[in-house]
């Protein structure tokens, strides 16, 4: 336990704090008094979070693959994979980032968004989908470091570009509005960049210049992860992108509220999306190294991590709402949507949260097609007609009520198929190529 918590709290902090900035820049721009730019936000981050997710699965991937080489001993194999692992992610967004900028304008009349807010979202998109090139080679060197037990490092990354976020930002957007926020995003990922450079590579040394051999080489088990993590995060996106259709209907209110459970979802439960990242690498360095008890003290202590944290968030955020309400100029449907949110939505976490535990054991442990069914259940499957049914009952706030059941529906089934997979783990499992051999060294990750 003391292991998880310590590389959560790492991840945790530093991914809050961006998180943080980011919902300071939303309400530095609500105070433009345009309800249209914070709506325009709502739905570029709709779309762009589908080509974030794929960054995210593509770090997921080589944390697996790293942490379980690291557990084995294979010190050089794990920098040249990093190395890889980098090149091929650079590749695949770029040619995302492409399709995105191209059909940006059909894909934000798909979400809902019309006249005004439909333009700022386009131009919002145009400026800021480039950058993500560099942040998916970001996530791979951030990745690399907790795969290796560096969770510090690796909240260097966030933290410092999040310093120098909260200094730009409200500069850009006092002066340019939305495109100011855009083009504060841009320099972001280009901080996180930098610094995933200098750690990484130059101060610790976990990634090797990779030759076009070793690109090929890895890149087949290296997308038999990949692919299925991408699919898994995927499921998100498009559920959000679902939801926020839904949202559209009840007007330009609704939809800047649910820009602003975006935020305050990511911003208060940092703790367990970096939840997950941290257990990854924990899996796969145990796995690696045959410990399988401590596969299963992981996945337990995860569990008991999301269960107090979410009822510590939900207890603070429940007292914060007015103040949010109030800072946000959130009225009418607005003011509904966040207060179910608060009231229901956050709760529903402790299940969500117990789902990302089960995802982190099944990319990690040789069985991402799991992740990626559990995950489509929940967003594909459940989400939709959940919100669509009880929205027509309770307007806006359905949309948060329907998301709150499929969370935990799928959370209580995916937990428990985890915890079965996870429970009868052992010498005879067939999960890597090259299977776990000792390791003389063992002693270094005894606490891992």
């Amino acid at each position: 336990m003391g292991h998880v918590v310590r590389m959560t709290a790492t991840g945790a902090f530093g991914i809050t704090f961006v998180f943080l900035v980011d919902a300071a820049n939303l309400l530095w721009l609500s105070q433009w008094g345009a309800p249209q730019q914070v709506a325009a936000i709502g739905f570029a981050f709709a779309i762009q979070f589908f080509s974030v997710s794929i960054g995210v699965g593509l770090m997921i991937a080589a944390t697996a693959l790293v942490s379980r080489s690291i557990g084995r001993g294979e010190r050089v194999l794990a920098r040249q994979q990093a190395g890889a692992a980098m090149v091929i992610a650079a590749s695949i967004q770029t040619i995302v980032a492409t399709l995105l900028v191209v059909f940006r304008h059909p894909l934000v009349d798909m979400a809902g968004a019309t006249g005004e807010t439909a333009d700022l979202a386009a131009r919002y998109l145009a400026i800021t989908v480039p950058s993500l090139v560099p942040m998916a080679v970001s996530l791979v060197g951030s990745g690399v470091l907790r795969a290796e037990g560096y969770g510090a490092k690796a909240m260097y990354v966030t933290l410092f570009s999040g310093v120098l976020a909260m200094f730009i930002d409200p500069l850009l957007i006092f002066y340019y509005g939305i495109d100011g926020a855009a083009i504060g995003l841009v320099v972001f990922r280009i901080s996180l960049l930098l610094l995933a450079i200098y750690y990484a590579i130059i101060r610790m040394k976990l990634v090797e210049r990779p030759d076009r051999a070793m690109v090929l080489r890895i890149f087949k088990p290296f997308m038999l992860v990949a692919l299925p993590a991408i699919a898994t995060q995927m499921s998100t996106p498009a559920g959000n992108y679902f939801l926020t259709m839904i949202m559209a209907r009840f007007g330009d209110d609704a939809v800047a509220a649910w820009a602003v459970v975006g935020r305050l979802t990511v911003l208060v439960f940092g703790g367990i999306f970096a939840l997950s990242g941290a257990i990854g690498g924990i899996f796969g360095q145990n796995f690696g190294a045959g410990y399988y008890d401590r596969l299963r003290s992981t996945y337990r202590d995860a569990l008991v991590f999301c269960a107090i944290y979410t009822l510590v968030a939900w207890a603070l955020l429940w007292t914060a709402i007015p103040y949010v309400s109030l800072m946000f100029g959130l009225t009418g449907q607005g003011a509904e949507v966040l207060h179910a949110f608060a009231g229901v939505g956050v709760g529903a976490f402790m299940f969500v949260g117990a789902l990302f535990v089960s995802n982190a054991a099944f990319n990690n442990l040789g069985k991402p097609g799991r992740s990626t069914l559990v995950n489509w259940m929940k967003d594909g499957v459940l989400s939709w007609p959940a919100a669509i049914l009880l929205a027509g009952s309770f307007g806006a706030a359905g949309v948060i009520y329907g998301q709150a059941l499929a969370g935990a529906v799928m959370g209580v089934l995916a937990a428990s198929w985890g915890w079965h997979y996870v429970a009868r783990l052992g010498p005879q499992s067939d999960i890597d190529p090259a299977p776990p051999r000792p390791y003389p060294n063992l002693d270094r990750f005894r606490r891992r």
